[in-house]
């Protein structure tokens, strides 16, 4: 599949063309980020013993009495706390991701292929949503309404569809003329079914390794609102919550701090690798 030439820009954008990365560093981000989805849905398993306090062990350095990482200010086992965080740090992102790429292939399919009044009309929804600023749209919907973890979530996919509808309007633009849409379109298939039952099809290796992207933006926005006190409860096992709380005690135990931090940039890391290396094999097959 391969973009017109007015949009081929703005895919170029998204997967940037690149050297191919060594085996082992791709196969090293596919382990760990496996690693990490098997705790972050774990992760509920532990939350009672994460959130334990004991004030009697409270801010003792990595290694003491069997706490790996230390504690915190209230005794809490920081790699118990990091752990348990695992969830709403990669499970929300996961639903931004998934739930804002599943709008994009209903709408900007739509757009894409049946054009006119319905493509203006989602055409101006877009332009209208890419104006907001995400973080500050976010900010000030929370501070007004009091938005909680899932709240937050369901925001943040509204925020983040726009920019796939345009990216699956422009695969879908491109594969509207094709010989197999014409000949479904001879067969008197519904638009409904030529939609989505045939075109989709073929541009979903550019809405994956989108997915992969969005994820990788989903965990750092989420984990910085986080980090704000937005979204994630005071208390509650988060990584963006750990590194607020962790400030107060970094010279007693930077661990609170500096592990969170280290696990979101290792986890968006491994997440643009793995999805630069799923667009250049598409790229190699002659995909845009």
């Amino acid at each position: 599949m391969s973009l017109p030439a007015e949009d081929l820009s703005l895919a170029t954008q998204v997967h940037p063309i690149g050297r191919r990365r060594p085996a082992w560093l791709v196969t090293a981000s596919a382990v760990f980020l496996l690693l990490v989805l098997v705790t972050a849905v774990a992760s509920p398993l532990l939350l009672d013993a994460a959130t334990r306090q004991s004030i009697l062990d409270s801010l003792l350095p990595p290694g003491s009495d069997g706490h790996l990482l230390g504690t915190d200010e209230l005794g809490r086992d920081v790699l118990l706390l990091t752990i348990a965080g695992t969830g709403s740090a990669i499970i929300g992102p996961l639903a931004i991701a998934l739930g804002s790429m599943l709008l994009a292939i209903v709408f900007g399919t739509m757009a894409g292929y049946l054009r006119g009044p319905v493509d203006w009309v989602i055409g101006r929804l877009v332009d209208t949503l890419l104006s907001l600023p995400v973080m500050l749209v976010a900010i000030v919907v929370a501070g007004i309404f009091g938005a909680g973890y899932w709240v937050t979530v369901a925001m943040l996919i509204v925020l983040f569809a726009p920019s796939d509808i345009r990216i699956v309007r422009a695969g879908v633009t491109e594969q509207a003329p094709r010989p197999y849409v014409e000949a479904a379109q001879m067969l008197s298939l519904s638009p409904a079914r030529i939609m989505y039952r045939h075109i989709v099809p073929n541009i979903w290796p550019l809405a994956f390794t989108n997915f992969m992207l969005n994820f990788a933006i989903a965990l750092v926005t989420l984990s910085s609102l986080s980090f704000l006190g937005i979204g994630v409860a005071p208390g509650t096992p988060d990584w963006g919550r750990q590194i607020t709380d962790g400030r107060g005690i970094v010279g007693d135990n930077p661990a609170m701090l500096i592990v969170p931090a280290l696990l979101i940039i290792l986890v968006a890391m491994a997440t643009n690798i793995l999805g630069d290396h799923f667009g250049e094999r598409l790229r190699e097959r002659g995909i845009q």
